[in-house]
């Protein structure tokens, strides 16, 4: 009987330093592209691929993020009677019900491989998902929706994969290929951020996942790895060397890092352009602005 992936892993415990100092007081997973929090787009490609539980692995002053979930009647009170009913719906899409979400505290900052961990007693003997809200991916079908759909072909744990110039391999969890399919690749090994010019490839691993209940058995042995860290990359490795087979899936879509100012600012530009209420205005004025800039030259 195949293994269907109903529930997913969001660490979110990060105390966003690159952003400050607007983190602060404000968790960056809620910092808004456009109008919609980072975590709002993580939430809906999990739904999309038919995720039914969400876990998310928190810390120490995220409670606006858990408020961010809530139901608000008196906010939706309030559209109702002003009859802004496309408001409404809006707010409805950010509730989770009962149930469906679960917060897990990591009281200190061991890696993303203890992350996942913590979350190992509401996953039990199943496949999960793992998605770093981070990595916000604009796809015409969720990236972790392509995931699952190679995972029901493979049964195997899963990782989403893109390529990288050689100068960047070092910051990443590179996959040491063993055949290479076209969208999956079969691995032999993966590496947590390299030293420049030993990477064995530049096919990196980015922040989606699918996994077997074996990488969390393995996680269990809180060895750390690159950076003092407990890597997630090394309890998927050990997972392939008892006998897992371990994939590397190359997405449709573009990956926008929004750990970084830079690519958050990116983000937010791609996002705004691809919306029919924002796309004039804002080309006018990025158009503008770049006619101003070479008359100054």
């Amino acid at each position: 009987m195949r293994s269907k992936v109903t529930k997913a892993i969001f660490p979110v415990a990060g105390l966003g330093t690159r952003f400050l100092p607007a983190t602060k007081s404000v968790p960056k997973e809620i910092m808004t592209l456009v109008d919609r929090p980072l975590v709002q787009y993580a939430i809906d490609e999990a739904r999309a691929a038919g995720i039914k539980e969400f876990i998310f692995i928190t810390s120490r002053g995220k409670g606006a993020l858990k408020d961010y979930f809530d139901y608000a009647p008196q906010l939706e009170a309030e559209l109702r009677r002003k009859g802004k009913d496309d408001l409404l719906e809006i707010l409805k899409s950010t509730n989770m019900d009962s149930g469906e979400v679960a917060y897990m505290r990591q009281h200190k900052p061991l890696g993303l491989g203890h992350a996942v961990w913590c979350a190992r007693r509401l996953i039990s003997n199943e496949p999960f998902a793992v998605i770093l809200p981070d990595d916000v991916i604009a796809a015409e079908k969720p990236c972790l929706a392509q995931m699952v759909e190679a995972f029901e072909e493979t049964q195997g744990n899963i990782v989403a994969a893109m390529e990288v110039p050689d100068a960047m391999t070092k910051s990443y969890g590179i996959l040491d290929i063993k055949e290479d399919m076209g969208s999956i690749v079969s691995t032999k090994g993966m590496v947590e951020k390299p030293a420049a010019g030993t990477a064995p490839s530049n096919l990196a691993v980015i922040g989606r996942y699918i996994l077997t209940p074996t990488v969390l058995q393995k996680l269990n042995r809180k060895q750390a790895g690159a950076g003092g860290e407990i890597q997630l990359t090394d309890a998927i490795d050990a997972a392939r060397e008892d006998g897992e087979e371990v994939y590397g899936f190359r997405f449709q879509g573009q990956r926008f890092d929004c750990g970084s100012k830079a690519g958050f600012l990116q983000a937010t530009v791609a996002f705004a352009l691809a919306r029919d209420d924002l796309r004039d205005e804002l080309w006018n004025y990025i158009s503008d602005v770049v006619h101003s800039e070479k008359a100054a030259q």
